[in-house]
């Protein structure tokens, strides 16, 4: 299993692709990428405040016990088979010490790359040709106007940021029919229904939230704005 490392906090903005190399190492293919339903699985962590730690030693967890089985009759397709074990080692991990206090940590890409990152989505929001997503453009605008302060508080400018990906889904959803959500939420259900015996009635209802959003976003090609995807 992983050793704890006392640094997780650095890979803060790489949760994400830091996640899923090691499912790849773990698994033994460099060339499986995760699905959707995966990536809203890790979302759904991240925001539940998961520390990367536990999800790759949960990763690391959930594999040795497959591996140790006489019978594997299935491979490994999904992140959600380590559900358990994340959570299991999650509850390790808080309870092992003390929350550590907060160090100052240096930012994973440059203030020149945040400005650009701000750029890019003001301009996909402004292609979509639509009130709700001009506003929220000529905010991100505001925003990389004063990139160089904000540079100095990331945590901040991400609540920024999250405050307005908020108001964005809210006008997303009401241009999404009864249909389209029907489909989605179908989707969501082929994907989840072998691994729902594995997650808490709160861990389902926390990736649906973030399953459904996601396929929002992209069925209507509205970027994400939280930091988290800026590379």
């Amino acid at each position: 299993m992983t050793e704890p490392r006392d640094d997780w906090p650095r890979n803060y903005y790489n949760y994400f692709t830091e996640a899923e190399e090691h499912f790849q190492r773990a698994r033994g293919t460099a060339l499986f990428r995760f699905s959707p339903l995966d990536w809203a699985l890790l979302e759904a962590w991240k925001n539940g405040g998961i520390p990367l730690e536990a999800v790759l030693r949960g990763i690391d967890a959930a594999f040795e016990k497959w591996r140790a089985k006489k019978s594997r009759t299935q491979a490994v397709n999904s992140l959600a088979f380590c559900a358990q074990a994340v959570m299991r080692e999650a509850e390790i991990l808080a309870g092992a010490a003390p929350p550590k206090p907060a160090q100052e940590v240096e930012a994973p890409f440059s203030l020149s790359e945040l400005e650009a990152f701000l750029e890019r989505t003001a301009a996909q929001l402004r292609d979509c040709g639509r009130e709700p997503y001009a506003a929220i453009a000529d905010s991100l605008d505001g925003l990389r106007k004063d990139a160089a302060l904000h540079y100095q508080d990331l945590e901040q400018l991400e609540q920024r940021l999250a405050a307005l990906e908020d108001k964005m889904l809210g006008a997303a959803r009401s241009e999404q029919t009864d249909d389209d959500l029907f489909h989605a939420r179908r989707e969501l259900d082929a994907q989840l229904r072998p691994y729902r015996s594995k997650m808490t009635a709160d861990q389902l209802s926390m990736l649906e939230k973030q399953y459904l959003d996601r396929r929002l976003l992209e069925r209507l090609s509205l970027p994400r704005l939280s930091l988290f995807y800026l590379r």
